[in-house]
């Protein structure tokens, strides 16, 4: 079972829904990484500009002031601003649990700020760990309204960072709140990968619409040209200038061969003519003989050259039918074939497998359907029909118990004037047009002839015609 679009225009839909999907996948993990860093960096400088504050408020170590960091951050950059004595504290111990986990490259990056800032850093430290666990949180939410208020919006993290200069005796500690994730990114990067979709997808739409509607209706001319073989208008060329091209060749190959099917048929008629009338007069000429052995033989070897005449007139015939087919219930096309058979005192029986109801050519579907009951009387004896449903096919079915047909002859039995049985005999080997004949007609009909040996015996020829 084939997976996605079989057509042009679905294929490079998908393709280019795909290209662009994962082109913009891409390019979303890059911007929304590059959104992260950022806002990562704002945060460490909302630590470092914490901490360098502090130390520029704080005379007791007779330290002299700083120059202030070259970037000061936004209160929105750095979060829910917690209480001053909550935010930045200094103590004579480390403030930090002896197993609480460390943020090495934080560290790193915090340092490096300070550094940049003229701090001479001797041991630095930071963890990450839940706002309620934080000792003093209660107290500070208890002294402070606007926290008491906003108690339900309060970050769940907080960053805790230590700090020790050189030449100090004590910690400088800061706590800021770890700002949520910035989902406005990720809605930024899904708004515009969907205007994205709707602008690229669109436009490819209608562009290649404009090339594959002509495609289209020239594939079901064509299609339609070469069931039938009947002349239609033109199709008018439309599309880019390719597309208009391939039409205007379309047509002018198409007017070609009506032409030529044309020429063939009026040849045809006139060989047919030119041939059975004189084969009538001869048939007239040999009543004369007296001998009734010789001209039985005369009238035999008539009667086949105008049989052959016929099923080649025919074969060249088929599918040169101007009347479109008709919705026909399959089961009686064959029961009306089969009586035929039947009033002749031939054994052929009729089996089927519910209504069956098909678009075809009724006179050459009979006649096709006759051809495979007569090939298979001439080798077994016997025929059975049958008339079933599978696979989306309508299937006419011709069994027999005859010897069959050697699996490398299968397909060239379906080559004109290529016999089952050596002999000329009309009786025995047939004209060898038979299965060719019925093979073009189940082509007419968008359909097949397919040939096989049964397990059990013998031939089955089935025409399988699309539902």
């Amino acid at each position: 079972m084939r997976l996605g679009p079989r057509s042009l225009l679905g294929q490079v839909m998908l393709a280019l829904a795909a290209a662009l999907l994962i082109a913009q996948a891409i390019s979303a993990g890059m911007l929304y990484r590059a959104a992260n860093e950022r806002r990562e960096l704002a945060f460490m400088n909302a630590a470092a500009f914490q901490l360098l504050s502090g130390t520029r408020n704080d005379d007791r170590r007779g330290r002299r002031d700083r120059p202030p960091p070259r970037h000061r951050p936004r209160e929105e950059e750095s979060g829910l601003r917690l209480p001053r004595s909550f935010r930045y504290a200094e103590t004579l111990a480390f403030p930090l649990p002896d197993d609480a986990p460390r943020d090495e490259r934080r560290e790193a990056v915090l340092e490096t700020l300070l550094e940049e800032q003229g701090m001479a850093v001797e041991s630095i430290a930071i963890t990450i760990r839940p706002l309620a666990r934080e000792p003093g949180i209660g107290q500070a939410i208890r002294n402070d309204g606007t926290l008491r208020r906003a108690r339900q919006g309060l970050p769940r993290d907080l960053m805790v960072v230590a700090l020790k200069q050189q030449d100090a005796d004590v910690w400088q500690v800061a706590r800021l709140p770890v700002p949520p994730p910035d989902r406005a990114v990720l809605r930024t990067l899904v708004l515009q990968t969907v205007i994205l979709f709707a602008v690229l997808v669109g436009l490819l739409y209608l562009v290649l619409r404009r090339i594959t509607h002509p495609l289209d209706a020239l594939a079901v001319r064509t299609r339609r040209f070469a069931g039938s073989g009947s002349a239609e208008p033109p199709l008018p060329a439309s599309g880019p200038d390719d597309v208009r091209k391939l039409i205007e060749a379309h047509n002018a190959m198409q007017a070609r061969i009506v032409s030529m099917l044309d020429e063939k048929d009026v040849m045809l008629g006139a060989i047919g003519h030119d041939l059975k009338t004189p084969l009538a007069a001869l048939r007239v000429r040999i009543e004369s003989v007296e001998n009734e052995a010789v001209r039985a033989r005369m009238a035999t070897s008539i009667e086949d050259i105008t049989q052959t005449l016929d099923e080649i007139l025919a074969l060249a015939r088929v599918g040169r039918n101007d009347t479109p087919a008709e919705m026909t219930e399959l089961g009686a096309l064959a029961a009306s074939v089969v009586e035929e058979f039947e009033d002749m005192g031939r054994p052929v029986t009729l089996a089927m497998q519910g209504r069956v109801a098909a678009p075809v050519h009724l006179t050459w579907l009979k006649r096709g359907l006759r051809n495979l009951i007569t090939n298979a009387l001439r080798y077994a004896g016997t025929a059975r029909v049958e008339v079933l449903r599978a696979d989306g096919m309508a299937i006419l079915r011709v069994d027999d118990d005859g010897p069959g047909i050697a699996e490398h002859r299968i397909h060239e039995m379906l080559e004109p004037f290529t016999r089952g049985e050596a002999s000329r005999n009309r009786a025995t080997g047939g004209s060898g047009l038979g299965l060719t004949l019925a093979r073009a007609v189940a082509e007419q009909h968008g359909g097949m002839l397919v040939l096989a040996n049964r397990r059990e015996g013998g031939l089955r020829a089935e025409f399988r015609i699309p539902l």
